[in-house]
């Protein structure tokens, strides 16, 4: 039994998000059918995490184990054959058989693009949120500051649909980087964005940061649409520690469209630190 790891990037534009739906297409339904046809095999695939509809991906990371004697390097020629051009497999290898891309995920960055030129052009309004009215970007760039370290966010994420399981849920998440960046530095910063080609952040962009552990659901979305509150003048820096303190999602600030999203990377232990920590 082969355990196979794929990178995945996809234009979440015209799918239902990550996760098998019925009767809707989705990335995963849609690499599972054609892995089916591959391997002549019932096939289960499992991602770093889930993206919701609309969400786009360049480094979403996924593994499953198969019976197939296919390479990596032919698994990825014919999985790019047979898939839809919105989505494209960047990496295959082959990894141990205790690899398991959520469980062994140590860290996930998030990039969330606001475009601020009057007119956006089409290669871009379908990956940027398009904000052409005044915002302050230096109080934005304080108040993400606040995000980082260990905090409960219960403010800034979805409601479960139950009462009861949200008061049960544990909120607290970990997050090692939250900034704002105009788009040229976003480009420097994250060479991966350079394969965006005439779609990749420019002078007329602010692009949102977030390095974290893990994330609950609409949460970077959220985020980001508390900072665009605060450089409205709507909230203030100082305001993102009493809504910590507060852990009420409404009074934060909006949950921004998906198509500003993108789960750029995801980071694993390096194999190597793995074998010399058994050793």
């Amino acid at each position: 039994m082969h355990n196979v790891k794929l990178t995945i990037a996809y234009d979440g534009t015209d799918f239902r998000g990550w996760q098998i739906q019925p009767g809707q297409p989705t990335i995963q339904q849609t690499i599972t059918d054609v892995l089916a046809k591959l391997t002549q095999e019932r096939v289960t695939i499992h991602a770093s995490g889930r993206t919701d509809s609309g969400v786009h991906a360049l480094g979403q990371v996924a593994h499953f184990k198969t019976h197939s004697e296919l390479t990596p390097l032919e698994f990825q020629r014919a999985l790019n054959a047979l898939l839809p051009a919105a989505i494209r497999i960047v990496g295959v290898e082959e990894v141990g058989s205790d690899f398991h891309s959520r469980w062994n995920a140590q860290a996930k960055t998030y990039l969330y693009r606001i475009f601020r030129g009057r007119v956006v052009l089409p290669f871009v309004c379908r990956y940027a949120l398009h904000d052409p009215f005044p915002l302050d970007f230096d109080a934005m760039s304080e108040a993400a500051q606040l995000f980082e370290g260990e905090h409960d966010f219960t403010s800034f994420a979805a409601s479960t649909g139950s009462e009861d399981d949200d008061h049960e849920r544990n909120a607290t998440r970990v997050i090692f980087r939250s900034q704002m960046l105009r788009g040229e530095d976003a480009g420097e910063r994250f060479p991966a964005l350079n394969a965006l080609g005439i779609a990749r952040p420019g002078p007329e962009e602010w692009v949102y940061v977030v390095r974290g552990r893990s994330f609950m659901r609409f949460m970077v979305r959220k985020i980001a649409g508390t900072l665009v509150d605060v450089g409205r003048g709507r909230l203030r820096p100082d305001d993102i520690p009493k809504l910590f303190e507060m852990k009420d999602r409404s009074r934060s600030g909006p949950t921004l469209p998906p198509h500003g999203l993108c789960l750029l990377s995801v980071e694993y232990p390096d194999p190597a630190d793995s074998l010399a920590s058994r050793a």
